[in-house]
């Protein structure tokens, strides 16, 4: 038994070193403008599912060859009949697909395989995140943290959000994103409001008069309430949007900052935390994020099914907002401090290594 488990973690951590080198064909580089610099990759995302089908596998595997036994050495089933288990077949076929993986990341860089870095993680799983729509459960999103540091990862996919640009809603629904999500009459939650609760219309000294003051929980608050530049304009800034409730759990504050990675096409983006979006959903992004990661980025018919990785450092941002050039180079600096891309990409390899006892769900 202590051969296969010997095997296995040998699988698992080859596997992992492999798909760390196919993120680093797509780290980030140098800001150049208003984006987050993602830059082209070959898109390996066919050879990576599969690779991480093939450690999900092996996992299965070990841990139905770890299961209790009874006094014929056999596995409890509960009466229904065993599955079979070949470990051996299992973590040849891991090998196969993460040699396929290796190929096509290695012939995206010209590099050679001596040079692929290894990489491991011990993940832990910190809450598990109901996804709801319309008061029916979705799925459920693990968010993970490395034990012993704040930062906190999770994969999902991600909606569009346009909140903050000053033409996002109109009263007629012609702005970029429909007007029913910035919420209706009595209860305006994407709109700036006066104290009777009543949207302000941009004047005609405002960037888009006519159009409402569209507002973000991230806010300059040395503006007036009614000056569409005291928010974060989804249209022109990379950032995050996390439900409140969990954020609050977790320690994160707008103004912190975050990276984005897109794992089907291997582009990503450096981010603050701008918005505050609904206590059911996780996953979503301003309009500039969608840009960077290659995503369709238009507020009502855009974003992505699943594949968006998201990496948020809590405490790390002042509560206010900040130019591109700052989210830039304080997202850099604290994604290499925290490992680089080769951290995030081990740890996104394997499912968690074990919840913490408590913890209950966010929303």
């Amino acid at each position: 038994m202590q051969r296969i488990v010997r095997i296995f973690m040998a699988g698992i951590f080859l596997c992992s070193s492999i798909f760390a080198r196919a993120q680093q064909t797509s780290s980030l580089p140098a800001p150049k403008g208003n984006q987050g610099a993602p830059n082209p990759a070959q898109n390996c995302s066919i050879y990576f599912d599969a690779a991480r089908e093939a450690v999900r596998n092996v996992e299965r595997d070990r841990g139905a060859l770890a299961a209790p036994t009874d006094s014929s050495d056999a596995p409890h089933t509960n009466g229904a009949a065993p599955l079979p288990v070949d470990l051996q077949q299992d973590l040849t076929i891991l090998q196969q697909k993460e040699a396929a993986l290796s190929k096509c990341t290695l012939e995206g860089d010209g590099s050679s395989v001596g040079q692929a870095p290894s990489a491991s993680c011990f993940n832990e799983q910190i809450l598990s995140f109901q996804m709801n729509h319309e008061g029916e459960e979705e799925r459920e999103i693990p968010i993970w943290h490395v034990p012993g540091d704040t930062a906190f990862f999770y994969e999902a996919g991600m909606t569009i959000d346009a909140d903050g640009a000053p033409n996002a809603y109109h009263p007629e629904n012609i702005g970029l994103d429909d007007l029913s999500n910035a919420g209706s009459p009595g209860n305006w939650y994407g709109l700036a409001k006066d104290a009777d609760g009543e949207p302000f219309v941009q004047g005609p000294d405002d960037p888009f008069p006519g159009y409402y003051v569209s507002a973000t929980a991230l806010a300059d608050r040395t503006k007036a309430v009614n000056d569409p530049t005291r928010y974060v304009d989804a249209s022109k800034i990379p950032f995050i949007v996390l439900p409140g409730a969990m954020a609050r759990q977790i320690g994160a504050r707008p103004g912190d900052f975050a990276v984005a990675f897109n794992q089907r096409n291997g582009k990503s983006s450096y981010a603050i935390f701008g918005d505050v979006g609904p206590s059911d959903r996780i996953g979503e992004g301003s309009m500039a994020l969608a840009e960077n990661l290659g995503i369709r980025s238009d507020a009502r018919n855009g974003g992505a099914r699943r594949g968006i990785l998201f990496l948020v450092f809590p405490g790390s941002g002042n509560g206010r907002p900040r130019p591109i050039e700052e989210i830039n180079a304080e997202s850099e600096k604290l994604l290499q401090a925290w490992g680089g891309t080769s951290q995030l990409s081990a740890c996104m390899m394997r499912e968690p290594a074990r919840p913490i006892a408590g913890n209950q769900n966010a929303n």
